[in-house]
C-alpha cells in the first residue's frame, strides 16, 4: 500500500484516499471499510464529475492498477488504466478494442456501464468484448468471473455498473485491425445533411460508425459548430468516401478524409482538462433512441437553434452492437440504432430560471419515445433514474445478484441498484 494508505488506522468517516497496489490491497482496504462502517467510493480511471466529487469515508483509487498484457489476442487491463494508454499499447501489435471515444476515460468506469465508442457497429461496445475479470467482492474476498466462473457476477458487470464489486482486472477479446479511416464533416444546413445520414445509416455496413455534434463556442477542444465524423474500420478511403456520398454531396457538408492509426483518434489528455471542475452544470439528458425520425430530427434542430448554450450529439448503433441477444447482457435497448444526447449548459449570467424550465421542458418532449438512458452518460447519481437503464426483467435479475454479492450494499455510489 501506499503511505497514504498505511498511515490511516483510523474509524472515522474523514475522508481519505488510498492507493493499492495489487488486488490483495484493494481486498484489505474493502474489508476495513465494511468493518469500520465507512462509506465507500471507487475510483477507476478518473473521469467524469463522480472522480473530483470530495465524499466522507474512504476513497479507493485505482490508478496505479494500470497494466496492460497481451497475449495473443486476449488483453488483460487493470482496473485503474485509461483507454488512450490502452489504444497506444495495442497499436504496437495491430490490436484494437471498441472503447470509448476519449483517451482519459478510465477502463473500468466505460466497460460497466457498457461502453459506447467508435467501434460500436463494428465491435460492439466494450463490455460485449469482455471474456473475463478480476473482481473484489464486498465481502473482501479476490474472485474470477466469467461464462464458466461466477457467470452470474460476469453476466452483472457487463453493463450493469459497480454495483458488484470492484473488478481489478479486466480481460478483453481485441480485434486486429491496420488502422481506420476518417471522415470529417463540416455541416452549415443540419436537416437535410441529418436525414440523409439518417436514411444511410439505415443499410450501412458494420464498418462505418457515425458521430453527429453540435455546440457552442465554449470549449477550445471542441470547435463550435455543427460536423459529422464517421469512422471506417479499415484503411479504405475510397470505400468510405464511397458510402459516406449520399451525405458529404449534400449541400452545405464540406468532406475530408484521412487514415489515421485507431489510436490517434482516442488519445487524449489523461487528465481532466484544466477548468474542468467549474464547468457548468448540464440541463438535459440522453437516450438510446430506434430511429431518427423527421419529428425528433426537427426537435433536436430546434432545440439547438433556441437554446445558444446548448449542445446535441447523435452516435449510429446497429451492426454489431444489435447482434448481441437482449438477455444476454443487462444494457438496454440493442434494437436502437442512435444515442442521443441533448442539453443546456447552466451559464452564470446567461440562464436564469424561467430559462432552466424550458430546457428542460424541451429535453422532456426530445425524451418521450427514448428506449432506454444510457448511464454513462447520466453524470448524477439518480438512484431514482435506475429503472430507465434496464430492462424490467434484467433490472431485476440484477437485484438478485446484487442480493447475492452485496447484500449491505457497500458499492452504492453509482447508479445505485437497490435490493
Amino acid at each position: 500500500m501506499t503511505d497514504e494508505t498505511r498511515a490511516t488506522g483510523s474509524t472515522t468517516a474523514e475522508p481519505f484516499a488510498a492507493r493499492p497496489t495489487t488486488a490483495v490491497e484493494v481486498a484489505d482496504l474493502v474489508r476495513h471499510a465494511k468493518e469500520s462502517g465507512l462509506r465507500l467510493t471507487v475510483v477507476a480511471g478518473g473521469h467524469g464529475p463522480w472522480a473530483r466529487t470530495p465524499a466522507p469515508g474512504m476513497r479507493i483509487e485505482l490508478e496505479v492498477l494500470s497494466h496492460i498484457d497481451v497475449d495473443g489476442t486476449v488483453v488483460h487491463i487493470g482496473g485503474g488504466a485509461v483507454w488512450g494508454d490502452v489504444a497506444a499499447a495495442l497499436d504496437a501489435h495491430g490490436l484494437a478494442i471498441s472503447s470509448g471515444d476519449t483517451g482519459s476515460v478510465g477502463v473500468g468506469g466505460l466497460t460497466l456501464g457498457g461502453g459506447i465508442g467508435w467501434m460500436v457497429r463494428a465491435w460492439g461496445i466494450a463490455a460485449d468484448q469482455l471474456i473475463g475479470a478480476q473482481i473484489v467482492t464486498a465481502a473482501g474476498d479476490i474472485v474470477e468471473a466469467s461464462a464458466a466462473e461466477n457467470p452470474d457476477l460476469f453476466w452483472a458487470i457487463r453493463g450493469g455498473g459497480g454495483n458488484f464489486g470492484i473488478v481489478t482486472r479486466f480481460d478483453f477479446q481485441a480485434h486486429r485491425i491496420a488502422g481506420i479511416t476518417l471522415g470529417e464533416h463540416t455541416v452549415t444546413d443540419t436537416a437535410p445533411a441529418l436525414r440523409a445520414l439518417r436514411d444511410l445509416m439505415r443499410d450501412a455496413p458494420r464498418e462505418l460508425t457515425v458521430t453527429y455534434i453540435d455546440v457552442p463556442p465554449m470549449d477550445p477542444s471542441a470547435p463550435a459548430g455543427a460536423r459529422l465524423t464517421a469512422v471506417w474500420a479499415g484503411v479504405d478511403p475510397d470505400r468510405l468516401r464511397s458510402v459516406m456520398g449520399p451525405v458529404s454531396h449534400v449541400a452545405g457538408v464540406e468532406a475530408d478524409y484521412s487514415t489515421p492509426a485507431y489510436r490517434e483518434i482516442l488519445l487524449g489528455p489523461s487528465e481532466p482538462s484544466e477548468g474542468a471542475d467549474t464547468l457548468p452544470a448540464f440541463i438535459g439528458g440522453n437516450g438510446l433512441f430506434a430511429d431518427l425520425d423527421d419529428e425528433l430530427i426537427d426537435r433536436l434542430i430546434d432545440f439547438r437553434s433556441t437554446h445558444p448554450a446548448s449542445v446535441v450529439l447523435l452516435r449510429s448503433l446497429g451492426g454489431a452492437y444489435s447482434d448481441v441477444v437482449q438477455e444476454s447482457t443487462p444494457f438496454p435497448a440493442r434494437s436502437a440504432n442512435w444515442f442521443v444526447m441533448a442539453g443546456g449548459f447552466d451559464v452564470p449570467g446567461l440562464v436564469d430560471d424561467a430559462t432552466r424550465e424550458r430546457i428542460s421542458a424541451d429535453w422532456g418532449r426530445i425524451q418521450e419515445r427514448r428506449i432506454a438512458e444510457y448511464g454513462n452518460f447520466a453524470v448524477t447519481e439518480r438512484t431514482e433514474a435506475v429503472p430507465g437503464m434496464f430492462t424490467e426483467s434484467a433490472l431485476a435479475r440484477l437485484r438478485e445478484i446484487k442480493a447475492k454479492w452485496d447484500p449491505e450494499n457497500l458499492f452504492r455510489r453509482n447508479h445505485n441498484i437497490e435490493v
